[in-house]
C-alpha cells in the first residue's frame, strides 16, 4: 500500500510539497481550513475587480518550471506569464524616482543622475550579489536541509562573501546616495526582514531578479494556485477544504496523523504548512515538545505585519506601474518603529500592486485594481486594530490622494476592503499577526531557523515561510524541495 502523507495547509509550500510527494508515489491528502485552497495566496473578486490578497511578485520562474516538470507537466500549458519592465517604480520622498529594471545601462543612466560614482559601482555590486545567488540557488543551499555540518561547511564561504553582514551595511559599501542605498537594500522587506539586521545573504534577491526577471501571471497569482491544485488532483492527490486541523496525533514521539473537524486522518508522515508557533503551540501537546517548548516558542522573534487595502477604482493612474513603491523620508527610523518599538508611525512607506496595468481584465474597463501594502508592527505592539482600522484606512487613502497625487482617489473608489494584522492572526493562524512568520535575522537563518524536519517528533515536517530557506514565493517553493528530500529519505529510501 502507498504510504500516506497529510499536509496541513494549502499555501504554495503545502501544494508544492504535496505535488512532489504524490509524484514520488506517496498518497497525499491536503487539509485546508478555508473554503478554497491558497493559504496566504488567496483571492478577492468583487464587482468586477480581482485582487491577489497575498503574494503579488513572481520571480524565479525556473523554480515553478521545476515543480511542473517533476509532475510531468509543462508550465506553459497552465500559466501565461508576462515579464514586467520596469520591475518596480520607486518614488522617493523628494519626488524623484527610479525605474528599477534588469537593463544594466538604463539603471546606470538613472543612477548617474543621482550619483555618478554609484552608477560606476553598479556592476561590482551585481557581481557580488551573483556570488550570493550562486551559493543559494546554483549550488543548491536553498534547497538543501541545513544541518550543523552544512552550516560549518558553508561558514568560510559565507565569511568570504560577507554573507552574514547586515544587508544595509553591505549595500553601504557600494553606494553613497540614500536613494541607491534603499533601492538595493530593501529586498529583505519582501521576505519580512529588517534590512538593517537581515544578513546580506538575502541580497541574492537583486541578482535573482536580474537573471530571471520579475513576472506577472495573467489572471493573478491565484491562477498559479489553481494550476497547482489541478496538477495535484490529476496525480491522484486529495484536497479537502473547510477542514481545520485541531491536533497532530503523536505516539512514541512519532506523528501518526491529525484530528480535523473531529475526524482522525492516519498518516505515515505529517507536513505542516501552517505557522510554526501555531503548529507547535496549538496543535501539539506540550509533553511531546522538548526543544520547541512554550518558552522556546516565546523567544522566537516574528517579523512585521502588514495593513492591506484592496481598492477598486473607476479611474486610471498612469504614474503607477504594475509594482510601485512610495517612500517616506525616513528609512532606518521607520524600520525601527515597525520592527523594534512596535508603534504605528505617523509617516509610512508603501507598496502598490496594480495588476490592471498589465492585465486589463483584472478590473472593469477604464478602472484600476489596486492593492496597497503598508508595513506595520505585528501584534506585540499595543495597537487595537478593531478601533484603528477605519481611521488608518482613511489616512492611507488621504495620503495617496493629496500627498502622492492620485487625484480624486477617494471619490473614485468603488470597492474598498481591508486586511489587518488581526485578520492575519484570526483568519490564517499567523502568530502575532505576522505576514511573514519567523524574522529572517542572522540568529534565525539557515541552521538557526526552525528545521524542515521536526527536532522533537519523528515523521513531522515543515514547509513555508518560517522554515529554511524562508519567505517569499521562491523561498517557500525551495522549502518544499528541501522538505521533500527529507521525507523521501525517511519514508522511501
Amino acid at each position: 500500500m502507498k504510504q500516506k502523507i497529510v499536509v496541513i495547509g494549502s499555501g504554495f509550500g503545502g501544494l508544492a510539497a504535496a505535488i512532489r510527494l504524490q509524484s514520488h508515489g506517496l498518497q497525499v491528502t491536503v487539509l485546508e481550513k478555508s473554503a478554497k485552497v491558497g493559504g496566504q495566496a488567496s483571492q478577492l473578486v468583487k464587482n468586477g475587480y480581482t485582487f491577489d490578497m497575498g503574494p503579488s511578485i513572481l520571480t524565479a520562474p525556473d523554480l515553478i518550471q521545476r515543480l511542473f516538470r517533476c509532475a510531468g507537466m509543462r508550465m506553459e500549458d497552465y500559466l501565461d506569464l508576462v515579464k514586467l519592465d520596469p520591475f518596480y517604480r520607486i518614488y522617493f520622498h523628494d519626488g524623484s524616482s527610479i525605474n528599477y529594471t534588469d537593463d544594466t545601462e538604463k539603471m546606470k543612466q538613472q543612477m548617474a543622475q543621482f550619483n555618478e560614482s554609484d552608477a560606476r559601482n553598479y556592476d561590482r555590486f551585481m557581481a557580488h550579489t551573483r556570488q550570493l545567488y550562486d551559493a543559494v540557488i546554483t549550488d543548491g543551499l536553498g534547497s538543501t536541509p541545513f544541518d550543523l555540518q552544512t552550516m560549518i561547511s558553508f561558514l568560510p564561504r559565507a565569511l568570504r562573501l560577507r554573507a552574514l553582514m547586515p544587508a544595509y551595511k553591505f549595500v553601504q559599501r557600494y553606494f553613497d546616495d540614500p536613494r541607491h542605498r534603499f533601492t538595493f537594500s530593501f529586498h529583505p522587506l519582501f521576505i519580512g526582514g529588517n534590512p538593517f539586521r537581515a544578513p546580506s545573504v538575502y541580497l541574492m534577491i537583486p541578482y535573482l531578479e536580474k537573471s530571471g526577471g520579475v513576472w506577472f501571471c495573467k489572471g493573478g497569482m491565484y491562477n498559479l494556485v489553481r494550476a497547482l491544485e489541478d496538477i495535484l488532483k490529476a496525480l491522484g492527490g486529495i484536497v479537502e477544504t473547510d477542514v481545520e486541523v485541531e491536533q497532530i496525533v503523536v505516539e512514541n514521539r512519532k506523528a501518526k496523523g491529525v484530528i480535523a473537524n473531529g475526524q482522525f486522518y492516519g498518516a505515515d508522515g505529517v507536513i505542516s504548512n501552517a505557522d510554526i508557533v501555531h503548529t507547535y503551540g496549538e496543535l501539539i501537546k506540550p509533553k511531546h515538545r522538548r526543544k520547541w517548548s512554550d518558552k522556546k516558542l516565546g523567544k522566537t522573534q516574528y517579523s512585521m505585519s502588514a495593513f492591506l487595502l484592496y481598492l477598486g477604482v473607476r479611474k486610471k493612474y498612469p504614474q503607477l506601474q504594475h509594482h510601485t513603491l512610495v517612500l517616506s523620508e525616513r528609512y532606518k527610523g521607520l524600520i525601527e518603529d515597525i520592527f523594534d518599538i512596535k508603534v504605528l508611525p505617523d509617516d509610512f512607506s508603501m507598496y502598490l500592486h496594480v495588476p490592471s496595468r498589465t492585465d486589463p481584465l483584472m478590473a472593469p474597463k477604464g478602472c484600476e485594481s489596486m492593492y496597497v501594502l503598508v508595513p506595520v508592527p505585528n501584534l506585540e505592539g499595543a495597537i487595537d486594530w478593531q478601533k484603528t482600522e477605519k481611521t488608518y484606512m482613511k489616512k492611507v487613502v488621504t495620503f495617496l490622494e493629496h500627498d502622492f497625487g492620485l487625484a480624486d482617489l477617494g471619490a473614485s473608489i468603488e470597492v474598498m476592503e481591508t486586511f489587518t494584522p488581526l485578520d492575519f492572526k484570526q483568519q490564517r493562524n499567523n502568530h502575532l499577526g505576522s505576514a511573514w512568520g519567523v524574522e529572517p535575522k542572522l540568529t534565525q537563518t539557515a541552521y538557526f531557523r526552525p528545521g524542515n524536519r521536526s527536532e522533537d517528533i519523528q515523521k513531522l515536517y515543515f514547509v513555508g515561510a518560517s522554515t529554511h530557506p524562508g519567505a517569499g514565493v521562491p523561498g517557500v517553493l525551495l522549502t518544499a524541495e528541501t522538505t521533500v528530500k527529507l521525507v523521501v529519505n525517511d519514508l522511501i529510501k
